[in-house]
């Protein structure tokens, strides 16, 4: 039986960057916050708990802390501007570990609604990097996760849309929404903010899925590039699990298995990809 990893899996640039940020200044001995968790792996979370590292939850939170009182590490999904104005007004030491292509997606929609354009953000309007780009503009914005919602879409008559998307969106799921509004013939501009990590780590589970007896997704239950990577997984691969840490593996594979792929969301940390195939190739 082969074990095989897909080719695109685990850190992505974003989250490494991340979390290299909090371990780096944890050894400087200051009090360290992450505002929401770094990262959406609770593995990674629990380790930085364990190192000291506290968590501010919200807004409220921030506003009653002391001032000054520690050094804030803006999470890889980002945040809206008024945080970084709490922050600042506060005194607070902060270091803006927000991934790069979420920053982009902050400049694009504060430039754009500034323009007087509408922002529609293609993704889930619950998930914190979506919060933080909502944050950043300057006039309406709707967020739209599924086609049957852009479907049901109307906007004001002659109103200028700008179409953005959550990094980690499905990529064709986003290309399908953007020509239902293309057939519509709104006066729109779309910009494909989807990264490319996130496309490729797709593209490479789905290849892997589509050849493996057995799929197994390792990533953060409240992870949502790793639920879409299970959703891909799923479609090619009837036998896909989701799995958090090797404890919750509870696999019984027929001798008749020649193929078991791997793949993991992008907070989902090397050694806990390592365990997982160095626990099914000796085991199974």
């Amino acid at each position: 039986m082969e074990v095989r990893l897909a080719e695109c899996a685990g850190f992505c640039f974003g989250v490494k960057r991340a979390v290299e940020t909090v371990y780096e200044q944890i050894e400087t001995g200051k009090t360290i916050y992450t505002y929401g968790p770094i990262v959406h792996n609770e593995e990674v979370v629990k380790d930085l708990e364990k190192k000291g590292v506290g968590i501010i939850e919200n807004r409220e939170e921030l506003i009653s802390m002391q001032s000054g009182a520690a050094t804030v590490i803006i999470r890889a999904h980002g945040v809206p501007k008024e945080i970084y104005d709490i922050l600042e007004q506060k005194g607070f030491e902060y270091i803006d570990a927000t991934c790069p292509f979420v920053k982009r997606i902050h400049r694009i929609v504060e430039k754009e609604s500034r323009n007087g354009r509408l922002i529609i953000i293609v993704g889930n309007q619950g998930h914190p990097e979506v919060r933080g780009i909502m944050g950043w503009c300057n006039g309406p914005v709707t967020v739209l996760e599924t086609p049957e919602e852009a479907e049901k879409f109307m906007p004001k008559e002659g109103e200028k849309i700008c179409i953005v998307s959550q990094t980690t969106y499905n990529y064709n799921k986003f290309q399908y929404i953007v020509e239902i509004f293309q057939k519509k013939g709104y006066n729109d501009s779309v910009v494909n903010t989807i990264c490319n990590a996130t496309e490729e780590r797709q593209q490479s589970a789905k290849v892997l899925a589509r050849e493996a007896d057995i799929m197994i997704v390792i990533g953060g239950k409240h992870s949502s590039n790793t639920r879409k990577l299970y959703e891909i997984c799923s479609r090619e691969c009837a036998n896909t699990y989701f799995i958090q840490t090797l404890d919750d593996l509870h696999l019984e594979l027929p001798k008749a298995v020649r193929l078991v792929g791997i793949t993991a969301g992008a907070s989902t940390p090397n050694k806990l990809i390592e365990e997982v195939q160095n626990y099914v190739r000796i085991n199974f």
